[in-house]
């Protein structure tokens, strides 16, 4: 494996899709940082990567509902990555989030807020450099709001909002802004769910995907993982509202 002297900063590392994304990039020659709240999960996390790449490996602690520190945190960076990828995700719970404003307050802040504000200052350290990319884990989720998830839903739609207008005003700067839709993936957030095999994707295919888009600087701007998910998601999107509303979806 040859090093290629770029590193990747990766915002979520504990989770299924941070943690394939992190070893394939490792797996290609790249130094690695991994950010996540618990610091002992994260040190095993990176012992992991660092066994099975050769890579270097470090870790740093990070809160991403943490406003406050957010310019602190990258101000402590030992260098400025190359490109970084944001995976944080929560889920959560529909029916307990139209309950309970605390829970709703969560997955939205996670969804959005959170990484938005990260990745806003990220993009200016990278437009004052001239070069970087930044990939933003969305969803299909946010294509359309449904009964079923539209709390979690409407936080990813603001944030593909955020991302591609990121993307418009960076677009003469240098600095590429990717926005990632995986669909349905088998991790343990969907652990228990009945998922429709042909929609969805194990998370080592997801962090190649990512690693192909976010490095290919001919490549497109916003991919779904497995691009069935794109005819899917444009029927979706064409059902008039009428229909739609009597939809259980």
């Amino acid at each position: 494996m040859m090093k290629t002297g770029k590193t990747l900063l990766l915002i979520g590392a504990t989770s299924d899709i941070g943690r394939a994304t992190a070893l394939a990039y490792a797996m290609a020659g790249w130094n690695v940082q991994l950010t996540g709240r618990r610091p002992d999960a994260i040190e095993r996390e990176a012992a992991d990567i660092r066994t099975r790449s050769g890579s270097e490996v470090r870790v740093h602690q990070l809160d991403i509902l943490d406003s406050t520190r957010i310019e602190t945190f990258v101000d402590g960076l030992p260098s400025l990555p190359d490109t970084v990828v944001c995976v944080v995700g929560e889920l959560g719970d529909q029916t307990r989030a139209e309950r309970e404003l605390d829970h709703a307050t969560i997955v939205m802040r996670t969804n959005f807020e959170g990484p938005a504000l990260l990745l806003g200052v990220l993009a200016e350290r990278f437009a004052a450099r001239g070069t970087g990319t930044i990939v933003g884990i969305s969803s299909v989720a946010g294509d359309r709001g449904r009964g079923s998830n539209y709390i979690y839903g409407a936080a990813k739609a603001g944030f593909s909002a955020f991302l591609s207008g990121l993307r418009n005003r960076l677009a003469p700067t240098g600095v590429r802004v990717v926005t990632v839709k995986p669909g349905f993936v088998r991790t343990r957030m969907t652990a228990g769910m009945k998922l429709p095999p042909l929609l969805t994707a194990e998370p080592a295919e997801v962090g190649n995907a990512i690693l192909a888009a976010a490095e290919d600087r001919k490549g497109r701007d916003v991919i779904y993982v497995r691009r069935i998910w794109w005819p899917v998601m444009m029927i979706i999107r064409a059902i008039p509202e009428p229909i739609f509303k009597r939809l259980k979806l």
